[in-house]
């Protein structure tokens, strides 16, 4: 799988998350507790419709359970899991799907996050794939969706140091992530030229309103709020910058940004890009504007909403609009903020 990126003739491979590799060594483990014995290759569905197939890299079996291993392939993303092997593996459940952290995988000990203290770190979207697998493949094989999944990863303890989930509290290995099931290559120039691009095109087509948004679901969101043209969506991510430094060049007359707590609440603190390498959400700042110095001792800004609610939301919206303004205003754009949760639900509004 491939992507051609705008200012370079270098095809970028995109790759699979490691929600994706779990959901398809699960499909396959399946086989193998089932009765069917192991495939060679295995093909799951993405949230998106995609069908990729995924080469087995391990297998082991025996009383009542089946294991299979899954090599992560990023692509031309420099992810610290590329080459990790993720495992999954399937045994009968008391009841339902369920999942455990095996040897590599993280277990939440901290409040704020999308999954609950004492739960493993596999993410929603990751956990929703792998039970539309176990569905489907329990109603191929006339058996009953009761499984257990047991998530690992080889040293994945050590790759964990490697990113923030010890900070956020994640301890004993990696998170399972993926809202898409596809890693896109990370190359800032190519990324920020396919924004420039898409501003260009946007004015090209005579369109008045755009919006740049931080991911999929935000994406989603904001498009169907407003009625949006899909050519009117810039695949801002977390480049704000790169998008609203070309827009101040290149205006057009409303610009809408969309996004989650805590990439918005980086944008309110004046960062242009949002990535979680280069900014922070500054719990003590916001405990500070919010009035509370006991919030400063929260984890995320998720935390910090589930206890202040749409106070937080709409002070977010309130000030990143103020900060927007204040670095890129004065150029004939009026600009709006909307604040979207994990469900895709709007939560705090600002501006036009």
């Amino acid at each position: 799988m491939t992507q051609k990126t705008p200012d370079s003739p270098k095809v970028l491979r995109r790759g699979w998350t490691t929600g994706a590799c779990a959901t398809a060594a699960t499909r396959a483990a399946l086989h193998a507790l089932w009765g069917a014995g192991f495939p060679d290759t295995v093909r799951i569905t993405l949230p998106k419709g995609e069908r990729p197939q995924f080469a087995l890299s391990y297998t082991a079996q025996g009383d009542g359970w089946a294991e299979v291993g899954i090599i992560k392939d990023a692509g031309d993303d420099p992810d610290v899991t590329h080459g990790a092997e993720i495992r999954a593996r399937v045994a009968q459940s008391t009841g339902g799907v369920t999942f455990k952290a095996g040897p590599g995988v993280g277990t939440v000990t901290k409040a704020g996050l999308p999954i609950g203290v004492g739960e493993p770190a596999i993410n929603p979207v990751p956990r929703e794939m792998m039970t539309r697998e176990v569905m489907d493949m329990a109603t191929r094989f006339d058996r009953p969706a009761d499984v257990e999944i047991t998530i690992s990863i080889p040293d994945g303890d050590k790759m964990a140091q490697k990113t923030w989930n010890p900070r956020l509290g994640i301890l004993g290995g990696l998170s399972v992530l993926g809202t898409t099931g596809v890693v896109r290559p990370f190359s800032c120039a190519a990324w920020i030229a396919s924004i420039h691009r898409g501003i260009d095109v946007a004015r090209a087509e005579g369109l008045t309103h755009v919006a740049g948004c931080t991911g999929a679901t935000s994406e989603r969101v904001v498009q169907a709020h407003y009625g949006l043209s899909t050519g009117a969506m810039l695949d801002m991510g977390d480049f704000a910058g790169g998008m609203l430094k070309y827009l101040v060049k290149h205006p057009v007359p409303r610009v809408t940004i969309g996004g989650g707590l805590g990439k918005l609440a980086k944008l309110a603190q004046g960062a242009v890009d949002l990535h979680s390498k280069r900014s922070q959400v500054d719990m003590a700042l916001w405990a500070e504007r919010l009035g509370d110095p006991a919030l400063a001792d929260c984890n995320t800004a998720l935390e910090m909403y589930e206890a202040k609610g749409v106070v937080f939301a709409d002070l977010v919206a309130q000030q990143a609009l103020k900060a927007v303004e204040a670095r890129f205003g004065g150029h004939g754009m009026d600009f709006d903020i909307v604040v979207i949760d994990r469900t895709g639900t709007i939560i705090g509004t600002a501006g036009a």
